[in-house]
């Protein structure tokens, strides 16, 4: 891992990323998304101060553990002045993420068991996918392995639709009321 003096307090991209092993069109991804910022050179380079460091290493452990950059970005501006995450913001914000994540480990684990019985039958029924149609919530409006709803063809005439034949966000446009 290459050093970078005590004396340098700005980096370029190209040091901010051999320092942080994160990629230059990362580091690009991370700015354009606001979770760290530079400033231009008067030959338009990016120069990030040193606690960019600091910023790129919270970004990407709480991505590895699942985090989305939405949640990451809403709690690096919490910190007062946009300041470094220190030790304390990390246990503050992760004891927050862990409800978060083990309701995902939850839905992760009902998924795998699930995928067996599908996996097991076979046929992505609509009528008994736990998968595809969980509660038999298509079951109640139709019948058979359809996965959209049918949408009346030029050649047949359309089909009069009420709201309590679909739900609206199950209509094509102009097709229920």
């Amino acid at each position: 891992m290459p050093q970078i003096p005590q004396t340098l307090h700005e980096l370029t991209v190209g040091q901010l990323s051999a320092r942080s092993g994160a990629a230059v069109s990362a580091l690009h991804f991370y700015e354009a998304k606001g979770l760290i910022s530079s400033r231009r050179t008067s030959g338009n380079q990016r120069r990030y101060t040193r606690d960019a460091l600091r910023r790129v290493a919270f970004v990407r452990a709480a991505q590895r553990v699942g985090i989305p950059l939405a949640t990451i970005r809403e709690a690096l501006a919490e910190l007062p002045e946009e300041r470094t995450p220190n030790r304390e913001d990390w246990a503050r914000l992760s004891e927050a993420w862990r409800s978060e994540l083990d309701e995902r480990i939850r839905q992760l684990a009902r998924l795998r068991d699930h995928l067996t019985d599908c996996i097991g039958c076979g046929c992505l029924s609509l009528e008994n996918c736990v998968l595809s149609n969980p509660n038999d919530i298509s079951g109640q409006r139709m019948s058979g392995s359809r996965l959209m709803p049918e949408r009346p063809s030029v050649e047949r005439p359309s089909v009069e639709r009420s709201s309590a034949d679909c739900p609206p966000a199950d209509c094509p446009p102009g097709d229920c009321p």
